[in-house]
């Protein structure tokens, strides 16, 4: 290297972690080996090297080298052996991915330089020094603020997502002081990524200010004793040494001996077939034919090169876990270039809508052009319109897609004249009246490659839909990004309208787009989409296309910058074509059952109604409030009557449960006959209409209707059939295993139990988990001093009661209604439970403070759940969102986990040769139908994915029990 030479190093290491946070997980079709990241990284890089030829943003490269991070054990670990030490594992799906990396990097004949005992940011600074003492410059690209003491004149730090280049003055204003006090800046500051100290209390504005005042740490040291506040004087007393290992930490080794000169790195043209051969074998289409364009190679000539793993992929000194902050806040978050995703959120924010714009697709020709369109752009937002909502039991409309802001378009496919549908169909005259439209099977086979392509990044809103209709038409969609589940990792909270694509078009986009109430009508003028005219759909659908892609470039970035990637990449994404699968498969149902259930339901209404008439002295409807009122509040005078706004007397269920628990056995009976009525009309009667031809019923999973993350189930709800009553397990028997087949019922014993005595630190409550106790019997003798061997029954109904309720917040009331004891012996016993676990108080106090302060509070898992009118003037508003921010914490980790084994399940029971299949989710149960033959085989593997769920991100202090069972219907196996 000589005078005017310019040298471009690349922090690998941090490379790794922006690509694969910026892509969704994508697989090799051959194999499923993970690949994103190594995707992410190759058009990075790729985009890097080409620009880096541009001489007219700054001098092109002459040496050129990735360096990446050898060991998780450096000689910083000897001087403090808390270094580190908080950083997690890294993503699992990550791990085979590092070795595939540096592969990459010698496809592409660059240098890929590491060493042992040493960080990249050591090797770095130590070739800048070289490069410096040469006469040439140096472009560092990262965007890690321990790399900023090196920048000087000849040093730029370069962050690529951001597009910025770093200088001394930019450091200036970033930080307040200039690159040669950086050192001292992190020595106060501390690190908490890297787990260096630092000195408490002091942020980068109030060091900066420091080392403005006095000049550098040691005389800030010395002359600690003047700083006039009190704590901050204090601190810097007290942790001086602190300080002064924490220099020792973040300062750079310039002089760590190079294995490979700088010499070395001369930067040539890379070989094309072995880069080309590299990418084909990686199945990178997209970037393999920009690459052979640019080298002029022919990729089809080229042999794909066998790539593999070799040798251990991670041990205990491979590659470090990810910095808490991986990648930039910068607009663009994926490695692509084109137009599609230069646009900044605000670009994508204010661009007009202008529907007039939209293209009607008619041709296979245009449609292959849109879809080379999305190739070169990398992107595109896509949207079905179906003829009912049912994505199992629709047909197919048509379909949108958008490339960029405004440039959107509709493929009409399944449309028909508004007039006399039939007979024009018959006829032959639908294209006379309509326009021509492109066949629904020529049209698959030219969406079904770029839909399956994973260089082009597909973007939905509420995506689990159409990854369902297309499936249901043989194309898998990947990847994927789904803005519903992005606002809903965001903005989890009860007081929001939803995540629905109109309420964030105006919330973020101030736009309203059409509705589907404008377009097709409503009541009884009502229009199928199918028969509305094409240019008015055109309208309709690419705009929603369009503004599904501008909220994804609005919305996508808050996920980084906000510390919510994690919950999204991990428990919302990848569960979207778990549960697609699943609404799929459906359960078998027995019709013959229900129909008996039915008429047994139907008789026990009848006696239920001849004692109601005896008991009231005459007969009338128990269906009826009006009515039912009259009898209790007015005929029978019963206490606690209260009248609505309609002049109506109240008798909801919450009256009549107070009455019941009073001993007055009228409101008793009307219960069990509501109770009945409801079991035969949502269930036993309605259920036989959701079969199938092939007698499976078919619910839907919502993932965005929950403020703590758990799922829903409608169409039909199967998640509140009542287990507690013998007429709602009875239901159950009705869900039976095909012939040969069993049905495997898989269920956390207690979870959210277990979960309150992790977060809340309850001695006695983990170590009766620990010793696989009978838990509501240990609560009951904590609480009452009795002997948990020959206990009584009822003491220990109690007891579980308020184990249950008070994850809940419980009241007196409640509790005295649920166990039918008076109210003052309720509170009691609530009072009783809390003295004898404080940390469960101690928590409560802990989350609403927390609550409040924040507006939000987490799972472990790091889920959101926000209140914000936890901080509002009304005290009953403000007293529900208390106690629900003290639930969500515990009932929303107990749904991640259940999300987390969802999602490992298929490929472990894949991997174990196993073809069971997971049917149905009910809050902390999975059901499954299995092959006789394979039961025994399957019970262990469900088991151990579901126990081991939380790991490796969290480590619970108590063990995670599941019960599973087998059976021929889903009683039996519960």
């Amino acid at each position: 290297m000589q005078k005017g030479d310019h040298l471009v190093l690349v922090d690998g290491s941090a490379y790794i972690f922006r690509a694969y946070h910026a892509l969704p997980p994508l697989t090799r079709k051959s194999d499923g080996l993970p690949v994103g990241a190594v995707s992410g990284f190759c058009n990075m890089l790729w985009k890097l090297v080409e620009e880096s030829r541009d001489t007219s943003v700054g001098v092109a490269p002459t040496h050129f080298a990735v360096i990446f991070d050898h060991s998780s054990t450096t000689f910083r670990n000897e001087l403090y052996d808390q270094y580190k030490a908080n950083r997690e594992a890294p993503p699992e799906d990550l791990v085979p991915q590092f070795s595939l990396i540096r592969e990459a990097v010698r496809a592409f004949d660059l240098p890929c330089i590491e060493k042992e005992g040493f960080e990249a940011d050591d090797l770095i600074a130590t070739y800048t020094r070289h490069a410096l003492e040469a006469g040439g410059d140096v472009t560092i690209v990262s965007s890690d603020k321990d790399l900023m003491q090196l920048v000087g004149p000849c040093v730029i730090l370069y962050d690529q997502m951001k597009d910025k280049r770093l200088g001394p003055e930019e450091v200036k204003e970033k930080f307040g002081v200039y690159p040669d006090k950086m050192i001292e800046l992190q020595a106060l500051v501390g690190d908490t990524s890297d787990n260096v100290p630092g000195v408490p209390g002091i942020g980068p504005k109030t060091a900066a200010q420091l080392l403005e005042e006095y000049g550098d740490l040691e005389t800030l040291l010395a002359r600690a004793p003047e700083i006039k506040q009190t704590k901050r004087r204090e601190n810097l007393i007290a942790f001086a040494e602190q300080a002064r290992l924490s220099r020792q930490l973040v300062t750079l080794d310039c002089a760590t001996p190079l294995d490979t000169p700088l010499d070395d790195l001369f930067i040539h043209e890379p070989d094309g077939e072995k880069l080309i051969a590299f990418l084909k074998a990686m199945e990178f289409t997209t970037l393999t034919r920009r690459v052979a364009a640019r080298l002029d190679t022919n990729a089809a000539e080229v042999e794909t090169a066998d790539i593999t793993v070799e040798g251990p992929v991670r041990g205990p000194d491979r590659d470090p876990a990810p910095p808490a902050e991986p990648h930039g806040h910068g607009e663009a978050l994926l490695p692509f270039t084109p137009a599609g995703l230069v646009e900044s959120r605000k670009a994508a924010a204010a661009a007009t809508f202008d529907r007039s714009a939209y293209v009607t697709i008619r041709d296979a020709a245009t449609l292959q052009a849109w879809m080379s369109e999305a190739r070169e752009a990398g992107v595109m937002a896509f949207d079905t319109e179906t003829s009912s909502l049912s994505a199992m039991n629709c047909d197919l409309v048509g379909v949108s897609f958008a490339t960029r802001a405004g440039r959107a378009a509709y493929l009409p496919l399944g449309h028909v004249s508004p007039a006399g549908a039939a007979d024009l169909l018959s006829e032959g005259t639908v294209e006379d009246e309509i326009g021509p439209q492109l066949p629904l099977d020529d049209a698959l086979a030219i969406l079904k490659p770029p839909l399956e392509d994973a260089s082009i990044l597909k973007i939905g809103q509420n995506f689990k839909y159409d990854y369902l209709v297309l499936l249901q038409h043989g194309i898998a969609v990947e990847p994927f990004d789904d803005t519903m589940l992005i606002s809903y990792a965001l903005d989890a909270s009860a007081s929001l309208d939803g995540h629905g694509m109109d309420e964030l078009s105006e919330r973020f986009l101030g736009h309203k787009p059409v509705s589907y109430k404008e377009l097709c009508g409503s009541g009884k003028s009502a229009k199928a989409i199918a028969a509305c005219p094409i240019d008015k759909v055109t309208e309709y659908a690419a705009e929603d296309a369009d503004v599904t892609l501008r909220l994804w470039h609005v919305l996508k970035p808050r996920l980084v910058a906000e510390g919510l990637a994690s919950v999204y990449e991990r428990l919302e994404r990848p569960l979207v074509p778990v549960l697609a699968r699943m609404e799929q498969r459906g359960i078998k149902t027995d019709r013959q059952i229900l129909s008996r259930l039915s008429g047994r339901f139907a008789q026990k209404q009848a006696g239920l109604e001849s004692e109601i008439a005896e008991m009231a002295g005459e007969a009338f409807n128990p269906g009826s409030p009006k009515q039912l009122g009259e009898i209790l509040f007015g005929k029978l005078s019963l206490p606690g009557g209260k009248k609505t706004k309609s002049g109506q007397w109240s008798t909801d269920a919450r009256v009549l449960e107070e009455l019941a628990a009073e001993g007055h056995e009228l409101p008793r009976r009307i219960v069990d006959w509501r109770q009945l009525s409801k079991l035969k009309g949502t269930y036993t009667d309605t259920l036989p209409a959701h079969m199938d031809d092939e007698g499976r019923i078919h619910t839907s999973y919502a993932m965005a209707s929950t403020t703590t993350g758990r799922l829903s189930s409608s169409e039909p709800n199967l998640q509140n059939i009542p287990v507690r009553t013998e007429e709602g397990r009875a239901i159950r028997t009705a869900f039976v295993a095909p012939k040969g087949k069993k049905l495997v019922s898989a269920d956390y014993s207690q979870i959210e139990l277990r979960i309150l005595a992790h977060i809340a630190d309850i001695p006695q409550l983990k170590e009766a988990f620990r010793e696989g106790l009978d838990i509501h019997a240990m609560t009951a003798s904590e609480m009452f001093g009795l002997p948990v061997e020959g206990m009584d029954p009822m003491v220990r109904r109690r007891a579980k009661a308020i184990n249950f309720g008070i994850i809940y917040g419980i009241s007196a009331f409640g509790l005295a209604n649920q166990l039918s004891i008076p109210r003052e012996e309720a509170g009691l016993y609530i009072k009783r439970y809390f003295e004898r676990f404080p940390g469960i108080r101690d928590y409560m106090d802990a989350t609403k403070a927390f609550a409040k302060e924040h507006g939000y509070v987490e799972t472990l898992f790091g889920r959101r759940a926000h209140y914000p009118d936890i901080r509002g003037p009304n005290p009953s508003v403000r007293a529900f969102n208390e106690r629900a921010a003290i639930n969500a914490p515990i009932q929303g980790t107990a749904a991640d986990i259940i999300r987390r084994a969802m999602i490992r399940m298929e490929p472990a029971l894949a991997a174990a040769g196993l073809s069971a299949k997971m049917l149905l989710q009910v809050h902390d149960e999975l059901i499954f139908e299995v092959e006789e033959d394979e039961v025994e085989a399957s019970l262990p593997v469900i088991k151990q994915v579901m126990e081991g769920a939380a790991l490796p991100r969290v480590e619970l202090t108590v063990p995670i029990e599941v019960d599973a069972k087998a059976a021929d219907n889903w009683e039996e196996a519960h």
